[in-house]
């Protein structure tokens, strides 16, 4: 189903089939055909074994798991198989990966070393080019990220090789830890361990939003018609970069109307070294037309017990009340800029892949005039004309 996805979303099947000859791998064929579920057209892929090559029991194509030719290999084997074809270092890397989940959950549920596990279904001739065909997809679509939404495991049982197991299987299991996933949409393994293996290797991030543009869609046909659509869709998406950072806060204020204004500029900075983000001072009335201040102070949640501990032991306050927020920041890069006067530093802040301002240092700034015993004015001006000369040369 995987393949059959990524070649409806466009990857050349005959570019699959010519990477994958670069396996020392034979006795197989892989059969492409579009087909139906539940009115939805997409793409099904059917590894068929040569007879040569196949169980005299066993089905001659694959059915999915605990009905795969069952040519065992070890992981040892497995890894001497992919490293030394012809695929390229990137395809080979992404195949262990995967077989590295399986190899793990196997070790795992038999209670042996790594290396010593035996591969049963996942082990057989059509899941390798399973495995390996889903690292030569993703290699040769090279996305940015591959993101996943909750995993539909299924329902029901499944044959296995040491016998019938309720879904998930118990190499499922292990390899779906700390992933979302449900169960019970259908009465059926939606997903085998070869495809938990996938995911696992293969996704950077598993969530149900969907905050990007679809730029194509690809189905990938299951051998089994079920009462929802038995297809695996895959999205092609963009997404514009977005360089914000929400980040949880507290402001923590309290009001002060009793105390020697001289104090302030020094708890302020108290108040930035004990982890403040911003201190700000706001004229309020209070009670008995009482002239007061409102000093109010942002910290993330690492910092709040050292600026409680600055405002009690700093200031004549008696207590201060605290409220949750969230601080959103535009992404912000420094760099030098050479002006005629000398270096200054200047912070540069992003919105969606975009340069939206810019402002020299202030301390720089400062230092330059105090030296060359000019305004601070004509210095702000020459950086503003040197960002100007960067800003022309881009457009």
């Amino acid at each position: 189903m995987n393949l059959g996805a990524m070649i409806d979303l466009g990857v050349d099947p005959s570019y699959i089939k010519k990477e994958l000859s670069k396996l020392p791998v034979h006795g197989y064929e892989i059969q492409i055909g579009t087909d139906t579920r539940k009115g939805i057209s997409g793409t099904r892929v059917q590894v068929i074994i040569d007879s040569d090559h196949q169980h005299p029991d066993e089905s001659h194509h694959h059915q999915g798991h605990g009905e795969h030719s069952h040519h065992h290999h070890t992981w040892h084997q497995i890894k001497e198989i992919i490293e030394k074809s012809g695929l390229d270092q990137k395809v080979k890397d992404i195949s262990l990966a995967i077989f590295s989940k399986i190899a793990e959950a196997e070790a795992k549920i038999h209670n042996k070393p790594v290396d010593d596990v035996h591969f049963h279904e996942v082990g057989a001739i059509d899941s390798i080019v399973d495995i390996v065909g889903a690292a030569i997809c993703i290699h040769f679509l090279e996305p940015d990220e591959i993101l996943c939404s909750t995993v539909e495991l299924g329902g029901g049982f499944v044959k296995c090789a040491h016998g019938i197991y309720p879904v998930p299987a118990p190499a499922t299991a292990e390899i779906v830890l700390n992933i979302p996933v449900r169960k019970g949409a259908v009465d059926y393994e939606a997903t085998t361990p070869t495809g938990a293996a996938i995911l696992a290797a293969c996704v950077n991030q598993f969530t149900d939003k969907t905050d990007f543009t679809i730029t194509k869609t690809g189905y990938g046909i299951g051998s089994k018609d079920a009462s929802i659509p038995n297809v695996l869709r895959v999205f092609l998406c963009s997404t514009i970069k977005d360089e914000t950072e929400t980040v949880p806060s507290f402001i923590i204020e309290c009001n002060i109307d009793d105390m020697n204004p001289e104090f302030y500029d020094y708890i302020i900075d108290s108040l930035f070294s004990a982890g403040a983000k911003d201190v700000f001072i706001t004229p309020i009335i209070m009670k008995k037309s009482r002239p007061a201040v409102k000093l109010s102070v942002l910290c993330t949640p690492d910092a709040e017990n050292r600026v409680n501990e600055v405002l009690f032991r700093e200031t004549s306050t008696l207590g201060v009340r605290k409220y949750n927020i969230d601080k959103t920041m535009l992404e912000r890069k420094i760099e030098q800029i050479s002006t005629r006067f000398g270096d200054v530093s200047v912070k540069s802040a992003f919105y969606q892949g975009v340069c939206i301002k810019s402002k020299p240092e202030y301390e720089d700034c400062i230092k330059i005039a105090r030296t060359k015993g000019i305004p601070v004015s004509h210095v702000y001006r020459e950086v503003e004309k040197e960002l100007s000369k960067k800003v022309n040369m881009h457009e």
